[in-house]
């Protein structure tokens, strides 16, 4: 059954309305084999993240969204459906709340004895709240990351440049990419090959190799030449990073993105194969911990190692220096996070990663969009070259979508753009607009979105909390919160947002509120946490100041 999941395409409805009828094809599309990690088990990505909490979740959450009337609202506790209530015609369709746990209580040990007792689930970010779209989703947050780091120190280029990173899992798959968009080459350290089988198909690779002097040498040719290539290394991510270092090669920038925010399911000890890995975590999970914690100082003490050799380093948000400070590795947090250090700057003035999906599975809406914002937004130098490179680079697997780091008044018209196409027949089919859930008004999370705010308010959580509220009041298809995202559990709680334009005035006037409320609210928290470019922009924009 999970082998076949697929969404629905065209324009004839399977449930009772577009609202409910988009939910659905984005619920099946997150679970397509082709964009999911692994369907089977519901998994949609980050080793554990789920849209589903079991089968018979499954199939009722399907069976529930079409049979929905306009009327009502669908709640689903940690991906399974637990009530449906009627409301009215303006709120959501579907309210999620996933993986929460009283603080107390809100650790990873006890949220596995909890999850192990079918009672919850860990959903990830966009898994549990059906907004995943593949790589391209966090592609543009990874790009934006690798321009900031070439503004600021290579002169606004990667060529020429090193990256040394690892992990090619739904989210790590962004990094190569990202590097050789900016002009840059890039071994990345993969375990499961596998993983760089399906990149290597997907354009987000170009080369495999099985031994760092293979990556080395062709990085070097590529480097002497300036020309971007992108080399998966087969290989475990520690050992690499160990051995990068004891050959006394700097690279110019080096980061992570495996699953290291689960020890236990996604992060591999090194001496283990895969199948090693997967039969000791199962029989002696304790000993596994062991032995990935050891590895895991061993990788990130040759992160720092590398960083005093020169190399600019930072942690990609999986938590990798939490992780290691609480398995003894006290230096853990000598070098920065990657929000912190290189994009709030991007938040302080509303911008976030937007996105949307051609619901009629029509690669031809997504391209008629990109011409009327690259001609929409054509001063915005930022917007037209994003648009360019991923229409160059990026091919659609499940539903064609499009993400976009927009600002305040950048999403409200794209909103209306989207709604007045549609309406016109201009589009297939309606389309659905939902984000990341990675933007300082929707993520609280001290190790990543929410590092070192000024006025030390890492770890205040009420921004995602009212994010949602004022999302569930003003019009949203779907509403979700979590905990964990892609730091673990304790460590984040986090918003989820979704809305439909079928070309209705009703939708006209939600997305008119909808989309100003994400980039808004960004802008407030900043001003709220003192960071001055915010604070004048919302003056500028006419937003209520701070107290």
């Amino acid at each position: 059954m999970f082998q076949t999941i697929q969404s629905p395409t065209g324009n004839e409805l399977n449930c009772k309305n577009w609202e409910t009828e988009a939910l659905l094809r984005l619920f099946l599309n997150s679970l397509d084999p082709r964009v999911a990690e692994n369907s089977k088990e519901l998994i949609v990505y980050g080793s554990r993240g789920k849209a589903a909490r079991n089968k018979r979740a499954f199939e009722v959450i399907i069976r529930e969204l079409k049979q929905l009337e306009d009327n009502q609202t669908l709640l689903i506790q940690s991906g399974k459906p637990v009530a449906t209530f009627q409301t009215s015609s303006f709120a959501p369709r579907v309210i999620s709340s996933t993986a929460m746990v009283v603080p107390k209580w809100a650790n990873d040990e006890y949220f596995t004895k909890l999850e192990k007792k079918g009672l919850t689930m860990y959903g990830q970010s966009t898994a549990a709240s059906w907004a995943y779209i593949g790589v391209q989703g966090v592609l543009q947050a990874t790009f934006e990351t690798m321009s900031e780091i070439a503004n600021r120190y290579f002169n606004r280029s990667l060529k020429g440049k090193l990256v040394l990173t690892s992990g090619l899992g739904g989210m790590g798959s962004a990094q190569p990419l990202s590097v050789t968009m900016n002009g840059g080459v890039c071994i990345v350290v993969e375990v499961d090959e596998a993983k760089i089988t399906k990149r290597l198909v997907n354009n987000y690779c170009d080369v495999k190799v099985h031994t760092l002097d293979e990556a080395l040498k062709l990085a070097n040719e590529a480097i002497e030449a300036e020309r971007p290539l992108a080399i998966a290394l087969n290989g475990n991510a520690a050992d690499i990073y160990c051995e990068i270092l004891n050959k006394d090669v700097t690279p110019d920038i080096v980061t992570d993105q495996t699953a290291v925010h689960d020890l236990l399911n996604g992060y591999i000890p090194s001496g283990l194969s895969l199948e090693q890995a997967n039969f000791l975590r199962k029989r002696k999970p304790e000993k596994y911990l062991q032995m990935a914690e050891e590895t895991l100082i061993a990788h990130v003490d040759a992160m720092c190692k590398l960083q005093h050799r020169g190399a600019v380093v930072f942690d990609y948000g999986n938590n990798i220096r939490g992780q290691a400070y609480k398995a003894g590795y006290e230096k853990a947090f000598s070098f920065p996070g990657f929000v912190s250090e290189y994009l709030r700057p991007l938040y302080c003035e509303g911008r976030g990663p937007c996105r949307w999906i051609a619901l009629s599975g029509n690669p031809g809406d997504i391209y008629k969009l990109d011409e009327v914002i690259l001609s929409t937004f054509r001063s915005d130098e930022r917007i037209c070259r994003w648009i360019n490179y991923v229409q160059e680079k990026i091919y659609f697997y499940g539903l064609p979508a499009r993400t976009c780091w927009l600002d305040y008044q950048e999403r409200s018209q794209i909103g209306e753009l989207i709604n007045s196409m549609v309406a016109k027949g201009e589009l297939s089919a309606p389309i659905a607009i939902t984000r990341d859930h990675s933007e300082g008004s929707t993520m609280a999370a001290p190790g990543r979105e929410t590092e070192g705010m000024p006025d030390g308010s890492d770890a205040i959580a009420d921004w995602p909390i009212l994010n949602a509220m004022l999302n569930a009041v003003s019009g949203a298809t779907m509403v979700s919160i979590q905990q964990g995202g892609g730091v673990g559990i304790g460590n984040s709680i986090h918003s989820g947002m979704t809305a439909v334009a079928d070309g209705s005035l009703m939708a006209l006037k939600k997305l008119k509120t909808l989309l100003t409320i994400d980039p808004g609210l960004n802008i407030i928290r900043h001003a709220d946490a003192g960071y001055i470019k915010a604070i004048n922009k919302a003056q500028d924009l006419g937003l209520k100041k701070p107290l």
